[in-house]
């Protein structure tokens, strides 16, 4: 044992020694310690790593104690670390047990951590997957979207079933949170097993659907990778898309824009033909069948495809878009698809992102850069903004001179070459060779400056900076090609400078001329040659082969004072290290020098080597690159043949992923495809609104229109009473509703006049009783058995619908009839207060707000009797299921009331001045459109101030041309001084966005444009406390906004807040037991979307306003206008 231990002393110090003594030879000291320098760095880093792992400790003890608010700062403090990008994969076990808290904050922190790590510690994330399942049930939407995260996250095929029916789960899920998240899972899920692809396509299709903004853009991302080639899927939800487009999160935004960029280049036909014709109304080219059966055949004319035309319209508000990817999405979608007199829209958005950091205008500057090498007039009046700055790049400064050599002509060129003037003499080399290039290629394209630039050339050849000389002998080279007779003192002097050039590509260009050229420089290019044969081995091998070229062109053409040379510099290039120049020498020897062996192919030497060769075209580095092959990978260097805005185009190579775009179809495709049969949104509360009212009337010749236009006008004035009775007639003995509507204006245009009507008065109050008492007997027969008997006293007893259960329903049919009521002198309704109430909304209103009155005798919901006057409006089986419609089986929930505050407000739609004057102005009754649920009502007064009559006043084209609006009729004419009020319906879809439209007249038209306030989209709805409590338990999470408020001192009771609330929002009142709560409810016109709205009183004249909704734009934007009401005294 000992021997063996004394052997492997023996052997160490052996090696010892041996190290020793081979430093000693090395002149190495071997220090046996370290110096403090490296015992400080080494100290350090234990000490970094030692309180690392103290602090994971320190992490983990938290998480394990009983305290969840020692567990919930843990985990800030890891997901902090996480943000910073250190490791904190080692506290994953720890972690993962916090993952059933019930601590909301805790879980989704748990949830942040568990999607970052899931991946690298999948056994442990496995173990949790039961937990993950139960969550995806939780109550809260983001921990349901969380859980599917994670879920997804987890790359381990076992799982693929789990995931697959968790993400069929969540695509069904009412939060469209999770359903987005649902579609992120998808292409993960993808990634991880691609045999799901049938199964994934089904949820896509699913999720495709989806009405929510939310949603719209990640699912079209998960098409894109999932099944791109599936464009049979977005048929019937092409429409649908490119409306929510203006509404969706930026990213979706771009990826949808460039989806139908794809699509609608395979679905409609090219809009860049020359005789295309762009009316969306566009009818037949030919009006006589003589001229088609001519034997010519002409070409059908372009008529754009209103599903083109839809898309552009649609994309176009997005040039504003702050974000920059969404700006060059719709430059691209534009530049692909529009007519070309229309791209020049995307100019001035494209210019505006110039102004961002210098990656995106890199970007941005070689989309543009590709643009005007065709279209040069679209950037043309923005030439100044390419100018170059001092601060800019090179790559910047280098795209930017490509775009101004690209906008180059006859009427700026001397603009621009000024311009290169002054960057010639930059500092950055490369800038200045470019410039110098750039001057070429505009020597080139444009013949008139062509000897300027040239003698400028010159000049530049005895600057002191080698670059630039360099440049310009290859520049100068090239364009002397093009006029080569007039140019020999130009070659002359570039032969004297050829000592001082020492940059290969200079001198290689210098002799290449003088060898193409040498008859008609002889006495100086043999001194180059000789020259030449003296450095000859120590020259670069591109000036090698052109002195070869050179020596072989001499020999042909002066033999005898060049043959020794050549012979010389072909044996120095025979045995050169470069076998192209060995080959070069090999091949100019048999074909310059006659042998046995060369048999016949010197005859023709002179004819190969002294060709005359065409003059190079100088282009663009985005048409073809001067001067270069092309690249390997690549069969051509047009970048043309990229989309705008993808990586591909920016590399001018084909990057992973890349799909192309397809050429234009010759025969569009069916466009019935993308036809979906959409039920009428009718079916929703306004129908019954409208339906209710119908059997005032037992007439069953007037349609919906007619009668409400008798209704609107009965509840006006006695003079327009009358002339509606008189307008309805007439219209019942034409049948034509737009006579009725004109001569109703023309009524009320009497009425305003000062016309008196007590014969008039006398009729209508005749007729009204009437009527009344018909329906007051049809309804009496036909009441269903659950109505007490109570409900048909009421009736009958003098009040018509007052007497009804409802309080929505009474309180509109109360102000309606206690209008008609006192309009014929009949006794007063029986409910004065309510009354009260209606004097209130109609401040200083004229016949406007009489006329649409009418919309408040609608009874909401009240039972519709079975034999109902059919209408055209409604098909027969929405009206059977309507039938019997009764207060007893609504939700209270579900209820739209009549408003009860009425703005008085007016807007100005059309000054005088501006109209000639011919001034409108309008306002929103707050009562529910007739024409359709989900438009908003509006009223206009039209005005002619002017001394003539002004004829057929009309709405006419509107902007965009999608925007559903029902106009009103024709005005045939409005005297001078008189003014008539007439009706609108407007389809905002739930936007503040405006619509625009022109007013004309029969001589003028007048771009005008009505703007919504947010509250002006919402109608009310009655709820109880328990119902609105339950609704906004289901809208908490990312459906709620709050803020905190400071009451003004004269809003601090619960009355005069409800007035400033319903000021600014079209709501309803939730009654509430609290004094220091107070609630109100309402929809959103167009989608029918909840809005909740809750004010909390606190203390110090300070509340907290929340608004629960799924519409989260219009929350804020409605929080800001009722922080403000209510802020203001």
């Amino acid at each position: 044992m000992n021997g063996g231990l004394s052997s492997l002393r023996s052997e160490a110090a052996g090696a010892m020694r041996t190290v020793l003594v081979s430093a000693e030879s090395l002149q190495l000291t071997l220090k046996p310690e370290l110096t403090q320098e490296e015992q400080a760095l080494t100290q350090s880093g234990r000490k970094a790593k030692e309180a690392h792992t103290a602090g994971n400790e320190d992490l983990k003890e938290m998480l394990e104690s009983n305290k969840e608010s020692l567990k919930l700062e843990a985990m800030k403090r890891i997901v902090q670390l996480i943000s910073k990008g250190k490791k904190s994969s080692d506290l994953f076990p720890a972690v993962v047990k916090n993952v059933a808290s019930k601590n909301i904050e805790l879980k989704k922190l748990v949830y942040v951590y568990l999607v970052r790590y899931a991946e690298e510690q999948q056994d442990l994330a496995l173990l949790s997957i039961s937990t993950f399942q139960r969550a995806l049930k939780d109550p809260n939407q983001f921990i349901r979207a969380s859980a599917l995260r994670v879920l997804s996250s987890i790359r381990v095929p076992i799982i693929v079933p789990i995931m697959m029916l968790a993400i069929k789960e969540a695509a069904s899920d009412l939060s469209p949170y999770v359903r987005k998240t649902s579609a992120h899972a998808i292409q993960k899920l993808y990634s991880l097993d691609a045999d799901q692809k049938e199964h994934l396509i089904e949820v896509i299709e699913k999720l495709l659907k989806d009405k929510s903004t939310l949603v719209a853009g990640s699912v079209v991302m998960a098409f894109e990778e999932v099944c791109p080639d599936r464009i049979d899927l977005i048929h019937k939800n092409y429409r649908k898309l490119c409306n929510l487009l203006v509404d969706v999160e930026e990213w979706g935004q771009v990826v949808i824009i460039n989806m139908l960029t794809r699509y609608a280049r395979t679905q409609f036909t090219s809009p860049w033909k020359e005789d295309a014709v762009f009316d969306d109304n566009e009818k037949a080219f030919y009006d006589s069948d003589s001229e088609e059966k001519q034997g010519q055949k002409e070409a059908k004319p372009y008529i754009m495809d209103p599903d083109h035309r839809l898309l552009l319209r649609n994309t176009k508000p997005l040039l504003q878009s702050r974000n920059t990817a969404v700006v060059m999405a719709v430059a691209q979608l534009y530049w692909h698809l529009a007519p070309k007199h229309e791209v020049s829209i995307v100019t001035k958005s494209l210019v505006r992102l110039l102004r961002s950091h210098r990656e995106v205008q890199y970007v941005v500057l070689e989309n543009i850069a590709t643009m005007s090498i065709q279209r040069k007039g679209m950037f043309e009046p923005y030439m100044k903004s390419f100018y170059v700055r001092s601060t800019d790049a090179t790559h910047i400064k280098t795209l930017k001179l490509e775009i101004l050599t690209n906008l180059a002509n006859e009427a700026n060129i001397s603009t621009i070459l000024r311009e290169f003037q002054t960057y010639v003499k930059s500092q950055d080399k490369a800038f200045a060779a470019a410039t110098i290039q750039a001057i070429g290629r505009c020597a080139t394209n444009i013949s008139e400056v062509t000897d300027t630039c040239l003698n400028g050339l010159v000049l530049l050849l005895s600057n002191r900076d080698e670059t630039v000389v360099a440049e310009s002998v290859v520049v100068i080279k090239k364009l002397l090609q093009t006029q080569p007779t007039q140019h020999s003192d130009i070659i002359k002097h570039m032969a004297k400078l050829f000592d001082n050039i020492t940059v290969p590509m200079a001198r290689a260009s210098i002799l290449w001329l003088m060898g193409e050229y040498c008859e008609r420089v002889p006495k100086i290019a043999p001194d180059v040659l000789r020259k030449m044969a003296k450095s000859f081995t120590s020259e670069e091998d591109i000036v090698k082969l052109q002195t070869v070229n050179l020596a072989a062109k001499l020999y042909l053409t002066n033999s005898k004072q060049t043959k020794l040379l050549t012979q010389y510099i072909l044996n120095l290039g025979k045995y050169d290290q470069n076998y192209d120049i060995r080959d070069r020498t090999r091949f100019i020897r048999q074909l310059i020098v006659p042998n046995e062996k060369s048999g016949t192919l010197n005859k023709y030497a002179r004819r190969i080597l002294l060709a005359s060769k065409p003059a190079p075209v100088l282009e663009s580095a985005f048409k073809g690159q001067l001067g270069q092959t092309p690249l390997p990978w690549t069969n051509e260097m047009d970048r043309d043949r990229f989309q705008l805005g993808t990586l591909s185009h920016s590399l001018n190579v084909k990057a992973a992923g890349y799909q192309e775009l397809s050429d234009w179809p010759a025969v569009a495709p069916d466009p019935s495809v993308r036809n979906v049969e959409v039920i009428e949104p009718v079916r929703e509360w306004a129908p019954s609104v409208g339906k209710a009212k119908q059997p005032k009337s037992d007439d069953k010749f007037y349609s919906d229109d007619e009668e409400k236009e008798e209704e609107g006008s009965g509840s006006g004035s006695e003079d327009s009473s009358s002339s509606s009775s008189g307008s309805s007639s007439s219209s019942e003995e034409s049948g034509s509703e737009s006579e009725e509507e004109s001569s109703e204006e023309s009524g009320k245009t009497s009425s305003d006049s000062g016309k008196s009507s007590s014969g008039s008065e006398a009729s209508s109050s005749e007729s009204e009783p009437e009527q009344k008492k018909k329906k007051r007997t049809k309804k009496a027969t036909q009441r269903k058995s659950k109505q007490s008997a109570a409900d048909s006293d009421s009736d009958e007893n003098g009040s018509g619908p007052v007497g009804k259960t409802s309080s929505s329903s009474a309180e509109s049919s109360s102000e309606s009839d206690s209008e008609e009521d006192s309009d014929v002198d009949s006794p007063p309704p029986p409910s004065p207060p309510q009354k009260k109430t209606v004097a209130k909304t109609k401040p200083k209103v004229e016949v406007k707000t009489k006329k649409e009155v009418s919309l408040l005798d609608l009874d909401d919901f009240s039972p519709a009797p079975p034999s109902a006057p059919k209408s055209s409006v409604f098909s027969s089986s929405l009206l059977s299921d309507l039938e019997g419609l009764s207060l007893s089986n609504v939700s209270s929930a579900m209820q739209v009331t009549t408003p009860s505050f009425g703005p008085v407000k007016t807007y100005e739609l059309l000054h005088h001045m501006t109209g000639k004057g011919f001034s409108a102005k309008y306002h929103f009754p707050r009562q529910p459109c007739l024409y359709q649920p989900s438009m908003v009502a509006v009223q206009v007064i039209l005005t002619n101030s002017s001394d003539h009559s002004l004829e057929e006043i009309h709405i006419g084209d509107r902007s965009p041309a999608s925007l559903n609006i029902h106009c009103f009729n024709t005005v045939e004419r409005l005297e001078p001084g008189a003014s008539v009020t007439v009706s609108m319906g407007i389809d905002f879809s739930d936007s503040t966005q405006a619509a625009n439209f022109q007013l004309c007249t029969k001589e003028d038209q007048f771009s005008v444009s009505i703007q919504p306030a947010v509250g002006e989209l919402l109608m009310p709805s009655t709820m109880t406390e328990p119902d609105f409590c339950n609704e906004q338990k289901k809208l908490m999470g990312m459906n709620e906004t709050s803020a905190s408020i400071t009451m003004a001192t004269a809003n601090t009771s619960k009355q005069n807040i409800s007035k400033q609330v319903l000021s600014v929002a079209n709501v309803g009142v939730v009654s509430s037991g609290q004094n220091d709560l107070q609630r109100f409810a309402g929809r959103t016109v167009s989608s029918g979307a909840l809005v909740l709205v809750t004010l909390e009183l606190r203390e110090a004249s300070t509340a907290l306003l929340t608004i629960n909704t799924e519409k989260s734009v219009m929350a804020s934007m409605l929080l800001r206008d009722l922080k403000q009401a209510l802020s203001q005294s």
